[in-house]
């Protein structure tokens, strides 16, 4: 078994403000973690997207009875609308998971998904399971149960239908099967080699009043969420503001409140709270065999804790993870080791991270891994390796007090590294579900980092690990200092334009479509083919001898006549082969918005060939553009003359002038 109180610090990074700017933990933050080990209580929320989640009810849990807090969004929010941009279904999905963990990294609480995707507006439950495959979804609800083991869970609707959408129904449905299944070993049992069954206290439902809709009811349990707390200087109710503020596709901007503010539940199953959600749930340590003497160790700790200087506290820190690691292996015992581990970092206050100065590295090429360390507390500690991807040093080297400590290495990216890909993008989906890779893959929230750099640290005697995910550092002349992801490429990108043929058959003409290639890094090659695979037919170029260059774009042209095509709609394969097989080479696409990190994914970029008989008679459209609209390239293709309409052509234009005018999205 590992040796936890030698080994520490799990897979911790500096929390990052907007995604983009560490920003390290306050003594305050300290404090009320070091409280929160005294907590072994936890509690699961569950709804169906993101923005669905109650931003003050996390924060009470997370940050006042400092429970183990977790929401399960079934979505991603895929099927939403979008304020901010163009993006729409699984685009949007990766900017509303990026903004669902800004949140969290508010509230405190824990992000997890299921594998559905939100199609869109249902009206019912049973509409939407017949998008959703109900038992790979349920089986997902499960094993978010088993892992994550809440004392507690709690859904936003209800299983009867007051919430309106029949996805929200369907989430609430999912949650109450699976609080019963998840406790069964004969459902799933195939998860049962990595997780235990496990049967919650309770389920609730947090009852809602929305307008003319009010659920609550004197009648039911209670609790009043909007205190104030003085170590982090705000209430509840204002850090849930800022929380769910960070819904901003959405345009979910709130005010702050202060105050008193009640929310109400209703049991579904199991026994009904009287004084407190978790009653009949010990959440002390002494749920814990052995657990007293970790108590005493950590209420030693709290009376001895000094705000200006929490360093002071390193020796206790790791008198406590010493108590833990003594314990028997449990899941709680887990769970506080890596919290103990978290706050020794924090209260080292040391400075550790490793940086690059380019956003992509290409598989098989070389990058330059900068280091920078500072031992900004004094804690007198020592370097005594990094560890990233091929490259692993020794340095034993004694850092100085507030003095940098910095170096780089160049080192080489393996061929077979993959590219930095969301995993529930790596498959083609299903109608209403992404298909998962693996099992410990099941709702995970994020894209796995493209490098983690290991960091071995000497501190007071003890061999202590940091982890730093490898990250973009840039300096901006507008936004100052910026971090962002670093992403792993292949070594070859390629692009269809236009996404989208319409061959009219009634006047058959000739149609251009351009395949681009982009080198990622230097490619000599004897012999090169690139075309589009059209069912049958198959278009080419070949080259002999040649090179591309890194970065370096090429562009090839290729003439479409509808005659030579089925009469149905087919899609296009764009193929590149260099010397020997071909490769399925994948077009890049990036999404960028100031409040979120940037996020790039890859796709197949087919073009879709749609064959149709269509008769032209007037001619001339207005068209007032939606969100993400993509009809007005799509009818001047058909051969219509479109005119698009801004409020200030709306102002301008005699409207009499169209033939007809078309309202988007």
């Amino acid at each position: 078994m590992k040796n936890y109180f030698l080994t520490a610090l799990a897979c911790f990074s500096l929390i990052l403000s907007k995604a983009q700017t560490p920003a390290f933990p306050t003594s305050g933050d300290i404090y009320l973690g070091l409280k929160k080990l005294n907590v072994l209580g936890s509690v699961l929320y569950v709804a169906a997207h993101p923005d669905d989640e109650n931003t003050r009810l996390l924060t009470y849990f997370s940050k006042d009875k400092l429970y183990r807090t977790g929401y399960l969004s079934l979505t991603r929010g895929d099927g939403g609308q979008n304020l901010i941009g163009e993006e729409q279904g699984i685009e949007l999905g990766l900017i509303r998971t990026q903004e669902l963990l800004a949140a969290r990294r508010i509230d405190g609480a824990e992000q997890f998904f299921t594998r559905a995707y939100d199609f869109g507006f249902s009206k019912s439950p049973q509409e939407t399971f017949t998008k959703w495959d109900k038992e790979k979804i349920l089986s997902d609800v499960v094993w978010v149960i088993r892992k994550f083991q809440p004392d507690v869970i709690v859904t936003r609707f209800p299983t009867t239908g007051e919430g309106g959408h029949g996805q929200h129904t369907a989430s609430a449905i999912l949650a109450v099967e699976a609080f019963t299944a998840a406790a069964d070993a004969g459902r799933f049992p195939e998860q049962l080699k990595y997780v235990k069954p496990w049967q919650a206290k309770r389920i609730l439902w947090n009852t809602f009043n929305f307008g003319a809709n009010n659920t609550t009811g004197s009648d039911q349990f209670k609790i009043d969420v909007g205190g104030f707390n003085p170590v982090l200087g705000k209430g509840y109710g204002e850090i849930a503001a800022e929380s769910r503020s960070q819904h901003k596709s959405q345009g979910f901007g709130s005010a702050r409140a202060r105050g008193e503010a009640i929310e109400y539940f209703r049991t579904l199953q199991g026994d009904a709270p009287v004084n407190d959600l978790l009653d009949g749930v010990s959440s002390s340590w002494t749920k814990v065999n052995g657990g007293e003497a970790v108590e005493r160790e950590i209420n030693s700790a709290i009376a001895a804790f000094d705000f200006m200087q929490p360093q002071k506290s390193l020796g206790n820190f790791l008198r406590i993870q010493g108590a833990i690691s003594n314990l028997p292996d449990s899941y709680w015992r887990t769970q506080k080791i890596q919290e103990i581990s978290k706050l020794i970092e924090q209260a080292s206050g040391m400075w550790v991270e490793a940086f690059t100065t380019e956003a992509y590295v290409t598989q098989g090429d070389s990058m330059k891994v900068n280091i920078a360390i500072n031992d900004r507390l004094g804690v007198g500690s020592k370097l005594l390796s990094v560890q990233v991807e091929s490259f692993d040093s020794t340095f034993n080297a004694a850092l100085q007090a507030n003095k940098n400590f910095t170096f780089n290495k160049t080192i080489k990216v393996y061929d077979g590294t993959p590219p930095t890909h969301p995993y529930w993008l790596q498959k083609p989906m299903q109608p209403g579900y992404f298909e998962i890779p693996t099992q410990a893959q099941v709702g995970e929230p994020d894209v796995e980092p493209a490098f983690t750099v290991t960091f071995r640290f000497d501190l007071l005697g003890r061999i202590i690990y940091f982890y730093r995910r490898l990250n973009y550092k840039s300096v901006n002349q507008v936004k100052g200092e910026q971090y962002q992801p670093v992403t792993i490429l292949p070594p070859v990108s390629v692009n269809t334009n236009p996404g989208l043929l319409l061959l009219n058959l009634d006047r058959p003409a000739k149609q251009n479509a351009e395949v681009q290639v982009v080198a990622n890094r230097n490619i000599v090659f004897k012999t090169a083919s690139i075309g589009l695979s059209m069912g049958k037919q198959k278009l080419a170029v070949k080259e002999q001898s040649g090179t591309f260059s890194k970065n370096a774009a090429k562009r090839y042209n290729f003439e479409i006549l509808p005659g030579n095509l089925p009469a149905s709609t087919i899609d296009a394969i764009p193929t590149v082969r260099f010397d020997s097989a071909a490769q399925h080479y994948l077009a890049l696409a990036n999404i960028r918005h100031d409040h979120i990190p940037n996020i790039n994914y890859f796709y197949t970029d087919w073009l879709r060939l749609v064959p149709l008989h269509l008769a032209i008679t007037k001619s001339k459209i207005g068209y007032i553009v939606g969100a993400g609209d993509k009809v007005p390239a799509a009818l001047e293709q058909m051969g219509y003359d479109v005119t698009l309409l801004t409020d200030k052509e709306l102002e301008r234009n005699n409207l009499q002038q169209f033939d007809a005018i078309i309202s988007g999205v």
